[in-house]
């Protein structure tokens, strides 16, 4: 009960859907209202569990959803209210949204007038909800004129749209999660689901313990956690999956395991594919994917003679010049054995974000019209004028400027203004050092964003303040083609606006300077509600055909699945079981896909394979995860993954620095031996943006070469060369307390300064529990630097005052002035046995006796012995790597799991005895890969 006099509190329940992944996964959102009615500044969210009565997932979560309150408990580094400048040397300047939205439309609206509307464009986000793609979509094509609207799931999706158009007719995977279920034979195929998706995995697990003769085939040159539980995995050499999937599908023919009826009555071009195929006999195939062709045999037989195969896809086979071949090669399989539309067959692209299909719908990408429409169809285009009640011919028969393409127009001048919405190409584009000459030479540079310290803000010349996760309305389409609505919990903080707002107003604003008069108004929303029903009207009669959903039956009936014609009672959940593709003909198409090696060689100069991939409790730039002390104890740090014998003949060792370095560009990373890949390869996850690293992370080092057909840029493979870094002065500090005030602090000094290296991240005391870090009790900042030179003094005090480490009874403190040496740590009191609070450690090299103090720190245990000994502290005998937490849930280390697993305990024993992999389970992979292999994994 409330206390006399305390303001009354109002507990709400909102059902809505999670912001990551594809999944598409339901949530309830758990918040409080101070008295006096929901505001932005007495309401916040302080729950979350799964929506037991969601398709998608009922119920499960992963550790990144069920971390998803923390992220928004505070609004520490949110972007509060629109700012400007006028010039480029000035800093921005807080404006109100009347002046932010008259400048916006005036500057667009005179480029327009001077340059044309090519000299525009928009980079948007699949994390943007459908109606705010819609706007978006209709304010670049429909108002402006230009195609030159691109999404940032140009990066992600579109080779898997490519294929799926080129051999079936249309967008949009033909399975469905039930599917899941069903499949006897799962091949996974670029995809570590076990960390991308693990709602789904959880799914296929259950089904495997059900059925323990279902069989799973993992493609991947890395041994991944997925790998780990395959009956099968070909760790193929990169790039050589098309060869693979050839190779599969010349045994199929010659061992007669193909449906020749199904290719007879519905499909096309198998006799030419058929010819390019003679050449890939499982030995030749196997050779170049560097794998035995007993294996090969092996899987194409196990697809061939399963009565349900499904294949499961994504990044690895996508990010790729050669991703819309490898998309089809795989569909390949399918159409020749007749493994689609059937209960746990076909393939099935997974979507990496939330709303990638519901930005293809709506036509967001500079590839197509609304609707799966085509640029090039001049009836389309038709159709889509006379329904905006446009003038004949306004639509731009051209296509636009996709993801790379744009970036390098904005650099040569040919753009001469963009508007980014969402995403953050600063960091998420290849070769990013050509990205920021970019916007440098830029004349305009619209940034809508809710997180400031993302590495595409400081070059905004406007920051337009958006909301973010629970504070918007409107829908998003999963994986699965269903379509869920996502519902406001909280208004959004200070002046952010939901985004389709934003872009409605601007639109009105240059719509009144542009239209000719006498010209029906294109922007008359008066919320989301109006946004999807004309969206709605626009499908019907298409393949994506939704004339029958509205927000009501959403709320009433719940998520839903397109095709959702009018009359229909529910949606299609499973498509071409009938045979008839959406094709002109209705029959599916082969193609003819030859080999083709990687676009980047290695060299004598690069002479290692770069494989970049996800982390389990890490989503994209981190702007949200990186909120979360608790989400870095799995993967703490930056890092290159290296395989011990090539760090062996390098003369490198764990927790080097290295430097990593491409034609294009070199960053620094520490060192971390690993023998999940092979010798030749190494790993960097993607994650890691310049809010944590001294560069702009693995991009740096990443190529623009594009696939032809999608025009998907080569993100998975680069060749570099890795070399031993050396610095002459290294930082260790580390802080207790409010863990986004201090980064906000320390950023700027880390802005700038020279330094070669930086690895900034948060941590949470293992001892916190479930949730951990959501507190500032729990959460530490935690910042290493190297150098070549030493900072100055000015420099060093500034970093001691940011982080709040100032001199005091409880602070013990030596100083070599001579030779630019700090050394400071803070207790949490002034009696003997308190525990530290704070410390920074400065050095002419990187110490481990540093490294040993601070997991004394972060462990947050008493100090023992006198405090006079801290800085003689000693590393611990072993090889300096952490242990990390494995099961983010229950807080519980690999140290104690390995412990059990050594003693031959299954997995099952340790979950009884530690509880890891009883709630989310996104660690089940892990216990599973440490119970297997307790001395190696």
């Amino acid at each position: 009960m409330d206390g006399v006099g305390a303001p009354a509190v109002r507990r709400t329940r909102t059902r809505s859907v999670c912001c990551y992944c594809g999944v598409g996964c339901g949530v309830l959102i758990d918040a409080e209202h101070a008295d006096g009615g929901p505001g932005p500044a007495g309401s916040r969210i302080v729950g979350i569990e799964g929506d037991p009565e969601h398709p998608a997932n009922h119920g499960r979560l992963c550790t990144k959803g069920r971390n998803l309150p923390a992220t928004a408990r505070s609004t520490a580094g949110r972007l509060l209210f629109p700012e400007m400048r006028r010039l480029r040397s000035e800093t921005r300047h807080r404006v109100d949204w009347g002046v932010a939205l008259d400048t916006v439309a005036e500057r667009l609206a005179a480029i327009v007038d001077r340059h044309g509307p090519d000299a525009v464009a928009f980079y948007v986000s699949g994390q943007l909800l459908t109606e705010d793609y819609y706007v978006f979509n209709k304010l670049a094509k429909g108002l402006i004129g230009t195609n030159n609207i691109d999404s940032n799931s140009r990066l992600c999706m579109s080779s898997a749209v490519a294929g799926y158009k080129l051999a079936l007719g249309a967008d949009g995977p033909p399975t469905c999660y039930e599917d899941l279920d069903h499949a006897r034979t799962v091949l996974f195929a670029g995809s570590n689901m076990a960390d991308a998706h693990p709602v789904l995995f959880r799914r296929l697990e259950a089904a495997r313990e059900r059925d323990p003769e279902v069989r799973w085939i993992v493609v991947d040159p890395r041994r991944t956690d997925t790998a780990a539980m395959a009956d099968l995995h070909l760790a193929i050499q990169p790039g050589t999956d098309v060869a693979l999937f050839n190779g599969m599908l010349h045994h199929l023919i010659w061992e007669g395991l193909i449906d020749r009826d199904y290719i007879a009555a519905h499909t096309a071009g198998f006799a030419e594919l058929k010819l390019l195929l003679r050449d890939y006999t499982p030995r030749m195939a196997a050779d170049i994917c560097g794998i035995a062709a007993a294996d090969l045999v092996r899987a194409a037989e196990w697809f061939g003679r399963s009565p349900a195969a499904l294949s499961l896809y994504c990044m690895g086979l996508n990010q790729s010049v050669h991703g819309t071949d490898k998309n089809l090669a795989l569909i390949h399989l399918h159409l020749a054995t007749g493994q689609i539309g059937k209960p746990g067959a076909g393939p099935f692209s997974l979507t990496g974000q939330p709303n990638a299909m519901g930005g293809r719908e709506v036509g967001g990408m500079a590839t197509m019209l609304a609707a799966h429409r085509e640029i090039g169809d001049a009836g389309d285009r038709a159709e889509v004028e006379r329904f905006w009640r446009l003038p004949a011919h306004r639509l731009s028969a051209d296509p636009g400027l996709p993801a790379v393409a744009l970036f390098d127009a904005l650099r040569s001048g040919k753009v001469k203004a963009v508007w980014i919405v969402c995403t953050n190409p600063v960091h998420s584009l290849p070769d990013i050092g050509r990205v920021r000459e970019a916007l440098q030479q830029a004349e305009y540079v619209i940034v809508q964003e809710a997180f400031r310290d993302t590495d595409t803000v400081p070059y905004a010349d406007v920051l337009l303040p958006a909301a973010s996760w629970g504070e918007k309305e409107g829908t998003v389409t999963n994986s699965e083609r269903r379509i869920s609505r996502v519902r406001q919990a909280v208004p959004p903080p200070g002046e952010a606006r939901p985004d389709w707002w934003i872009g409605n107003e601007i639109a009105r604003r240059i719509e009144a300077r542009l239209a000719p008069p006498g010209a029906a108004p294109l922007f008359g929303f008066d919320g989301p509600a109006a946004i999807f029903d004309e969206h709605r009207r626009l499908t019907i009669g298409r393949d994506l055909d939704i004339g029958g959903l509205d927000y009501a039956t959403l709320d009433a009936q719940g998520p839903q699945q397109w095709p959702f014609p009018s009359g229909s009672g529910r949606g299609l959940a499973r498509r071409y079981g009938d045979g008839v593709f959406a094709t002109g003909d209705g029959r599916a198409r082969f193609h003819p896909t030859p080999y083709r090696p990687v676009a980047e060689p290695t060299s004598a100069r690069y002479p290692l394979r770069l494989l970049t991939g996800r982390l389990r409790d890490q989503w994209h730039g981190m702007s949200r995860t990186g909120r979360v002390p608790g989400l870095f104890a799995h993967s703490p740090e930056p890092e290159l993954r290296m395989h011990p014998d090539d760090a062996a003949r390098r003369g490198l060792a764990s927790r080097d620095l290295v430097r990593v370095a491409s034609k294009r560009g070199e960053l620094v990373l520490p060192l971390q031996l690993s023998d999940e890949v092979g010798s030749g390869t190494v790993f960097a996850a993607m994650h890691w943006s310049g809010q944590f690293l001294a560069s702009g992370g693995i991009n740096e080092v990443s190529q623009p070469a594009v696939d032809a057909r999608s025009l998907q840029p080569e993100l998975k493979h680069a060749a570099v060369r890795v070399e031993k870094a050396e610095f002459g002065w290294h930082l260790l500090a580390a802080r207790r307390g409010d863990v986004l005030a201090m980064q906000a602090a320390v950023q700027p000094l880390l802005r700038d300064c020279g330094f070669a290296a930086v690895g900034l991240h948060a941590a949470a005391n293992a001892d916190a529990g479930a949730g951990a870090g959501a507190g500032e009790d729990a959460s530490w900042l935690v910042l290493r630097a190297a150098s070549g030179s030493t900072p100055s003094a000015e420099w060093l005090d500034a970093l001691v005052e940011a982080l709040a480490l100032a001199s005091g009874s409880d602070t013990l403190e030596y100083r070599d002035a001579r030779r630019g040496l700090l050394k400071r740590v803070r207790w949490c009191g002034e009696t003997a046995g308190s525990r530290i609070d704070g410390l920074l450690l400065t050095d002419t090299r990187r110490d481990p006796a540093n490294e040993a103090l601070l997991d004394v720190a972060l462990s947050e245990r008493e100090w023992a012995g006198p405090r006079l000994a801290v800085f003689a502290h000693k590393a611990k005998a072993g090889n300096g790597m952490r242990d990390s937490v494995v099961c983010n849930c229950m807080q519980i280390n690999e140290s104690a799991i390995r412990a059990l697993a050594e003693q031959g305990a299954e997995v099952a024993e340790v979950k009884s005895k530690l509880g890891c992999g009883t709630v989310c389970g996104s660690c089940l992979p892990q216990l599973a890969r440490l119970c297997r292999q307790p001395q190696r994994a």
